[in-house]
């Protein structure tokens, strides 16, 4: 299977992303997650699409400029136009996850010329929620504890202020190992400048009630903070939600069964 790998340069940042297949395009975004999670899923859809995937602005292999510049949901949408354009095979269908749903909701927004489809999966714009405060409280305890020196123990904070519940032996494997020099880079750079602009973003609704929006939560996601936040935003648009395999990250977690949900939206 073809799959190229390049660097567009845009306004502030160098974008690495990656091209697989051919056919109609797919667009497979998350923040801070990085394209290297979503290679399974890619893989399975690039037998009949042509499929991007990047690592956002600041994070892993996308460099930017100025590292003290905070990346907003209307800088990634802006990266995102640039890239499907620069694929030169869209409209596209985009999917984004976690803070990528945030950020192809502002590409819904500015770009409606460049998607066909946008599923938002498990946004979490908790700012819609009537207990914000106490989870901007929460948030801004994690990113301190995280500065403090202890990225575990913000690690821990953060996954009860989601509601997700880890065995400890999986809490050990995947978030107690040292991390490489980039991947605590990478952490660094989404807590001080991509955690705040993308859980505090207000949507348009007016706009995005016009746009063909899909919200998507995650079938295991019960009672976790990401589900009230995209009930949240389905109910604001007039919408229903429509249930993915897998919890948060289940485009990663069973990609086959995640890719074969996804098909009926291509």
């Amino acid at each position: 299977m073809s799959q190229i790998a390049g660097i567009l340069r845009v306004p502030g940042a160098e974008l690495y992303h990656e091209i697989r297949g051919h056919g109609p395009l797919v667009v497979l975004v998350g923040a801070p997650m990085d394209a290297r999670s979503f290679t399974p899923l890619a893989e399975l859809l690039a037998t009949d699409h042509t499929v991007l995937t990047t690592d956002p602005r600041g994070i892993n292999r996308s460099p930017v400029d100025d590292p003290d510049q905070d990346s907003t949901p209307e800088m990634r949408a802006d990266d995102l136009a640039r890239l499907i354009e620069h694929a030169d095979a869209g409209p596209a269908v985009v999917l984004g996850s976690s803070g990528g749903a945030v950020s192809v909701l502002a590409l819904a927004q500015a770009r409606p010329d460049l998607v066909t489809t946008v599923i938002a999966h498990e946004p979490p714009l908790s700012d819609l929620l009537p207990d914000a405060d106490r989870i901007r409280a929460q948030g801004e305890e994690v990113i301190a504890t995280h500065f403090a020196g202890d990225p575990v123990g913000a690690m821990r904070k953060f996954l009860v202020m989601a509601g997700i519940h880890l065995p400890e032996p999986v809490f050990q494997q995947f978030f107690a190992q040292e991390p490489s020099p980039q991947d605590r880079a990478d952490a660094d750079f989404q807590y001080a400048h991509m955690y705040r602009p993308t859980t505090r973003w207000t949507p348009d609704f007016d706009v995005l009630r016009t746009r063909p929006v899909v919200v998507g939560i995650g079938a295991e996601s019960a009672g976790q903070l990401c589900e009230r936040t995209s009930e949240a935003l389905a109910k604001e648009l007039g919408i229903e939600p429509v249930r993915f395999p897998g919890d948060h990250t289940g485009f990663a977690g069973d990609p086959v069964a995640f890719a074969a949900r996804l098909r009926d939206f291509l």
